[in-house]
């Protein structure tokens, strides 16, 4: 099912550049021309509410085109049937926001991450790592909504460094400084991309990928991985910013691998 709804925002895409040569700023740009086609909304969609399109996250076409990746947690517990609400991925089609039924045909919850499938045509799909070769120091990009209830649903990218390969779960020094998912983090603990750049409510679910050659090697997280890692800095930094984290992209890989 396709539907099409007006969306009022400012008509422009923003691109966030951090340094570099004019021409790794053309590269980008060529790459960003390609991964926005894949980039997409999620969340839900209901015909009588105003407005109808509900945004709760961001994902991307990988594979035949008609899978989508994003976050487990950007999913809604429950969408209301009665109602004819239903799960959808969002695309600007020029001044219009084009809303696609969605379902979920895959779950990783240690991992925080989610396949969906559509139906009809496809969109064009990113292509996912198939090793790990990710070294800190290198430069990455990631394109997504962040605030896009806010701000519209126009792609955004982010560039910086993988500035640390770390633990989900940081250990504390008191145990009441840990809570439920801390201490499941910890008894199965995997490795996530530090990155210094800031990601914002909305970017959960962005594709991570190489500025050159657009393949994806990571997901961002906006909540999941925040939520573990971030709560034993509190203490030292009230307010966290300027740091995100991305789930490797061996995941996904894992998780599709499953569905095969």
């Amino acid at each position: 099912m396709t539907v099409t709804v007006r969306f009022a925002a400012a008509a422009f895409a923003v691109v966030v550049l951090l340094g570099g040569g004019v021409n790794t700023h053309a590269e980008l740009a060529d790459t960003i021309e390609r991964v926005k086609t894949a980039v997409v909304g999620v969340g839900t969609y209901e015909s009588t509410r105003r407005p109808p399109a509900q945004f709760r996250g961001t994902g991307f076409a990988v594979d035949n085109g008609r899978r989508i990746i994003t976050n487990a947690h950007v999913l809604p517990k429950s969408v209301n049937s009665a109602r004819r609400e239903y799960l959808a991925v969002f695309q600007r089609r020029g001044d219009r926001l084009e809303a696609r039924k969605a379902q979920r045909i895959g779950l990783d919850r240690v991992h925080d991450l989610a396949v969906l499938e559509i139906k009809g045509a496809p969109f064009p799909s990113l292509k996912i790592a198939t090793s790990e070769h990710v070294r800190e120091g290198g430069l990455y990009a990631f394109t997504g909504f962040p605030i896009g209830a806010i701000l519209g649903l126009y792609p955004v990218t982010h560039r910086g460094i993988i500035s640390a390969i770390t633990p989900i779960a940081i250990p504390v020094d008191h145990s009441r400084q840990l809570d439920a998912r801390m201490i499941k983090s910890l008894r199965s603990p995997f490795r996530v991309y530090q990155l210094d750049a800031t990601a914002y409510p909305g970017n959960s679910g962005s594709p991570l990928y190489d500025p050159q050659s657009g393949t994806v090697i990571g997901v961002i997280n906006k909540v999941f991985v925040k939520a573990t890692k971030e709560a034993a800095l509190a203490a030292a930094i009230e307010q966290p910013s300027g740091i995100s984290y991305a789930v490797p992209s061996i995941y996904i890989r894992k998780l599709l691998d499953r569905l095969d």
